[in-house]
């Protein structure tokens, strides 16, 4: 649990355009975990993952954001909303199949918008998530 509500903690990868553009992975501050629009680079070396297939680069993109959050002391089930990004309009569908099988027990609200056009011609896909950890708060630990 967090000392207050304003200490902020932050996931670091090795993408690139995280430290070119000076941004982190995620964010959480108090209960609210933000990840950061998220692409299939691979986070330890920097190298973009499936060049050539939306739904392949989505489903690494869904288990990067997955373990942001959990790095961050969340669960899948603590994401609330996603945004989906997509290249190309005809590779919604498969975009959106990746989605129900990496959060569709979650649930989470979702916006896809087609037409994107991302830092390298390669990235077919880039995903935000927000995710939202209850924090169990008992009498006995606010007496403490």
């Amino acid at each position: 649990m967090f000392a207050s509500s304003t200490e902020s903690r932050r996931v670091q990868t090795a993408n690139p355009y995280e430290k070119e553009f000076g941004y982190s992975r995620a964010v959480r501050r108090g209960p609210l975990i933000a990840v950061s629009g998220t692409t299939s680079i691979d986070p330890a070396s920097g190298q973009l993952r499936h060049p050539g297939s939306a739904y392949e680069q989505a489903r690494a993109t869904f288990a990067e954001i997955i373990r942001a959050v959990e790095e961050l002391g969340g669960t899948a089930a603590d994401i609330v909303r996603v945004r989906m990004f997509v290249t190309h309009g005809a590779d919604s569908d498969s975009v959106g199949r990746a989605l129900k099988e990496a959060l569709g027990d979650v649930g989470p609200a979702a916006t896809m918008i087609a037409g994107a056009q991302f830092v390298s011609p390669e990235m077919l896909v880039e995903i935000e998530a927000d995710a939202f950890v209850m924090v169990s708060v008992t009498r006995s630990s606010l007496m403490a």
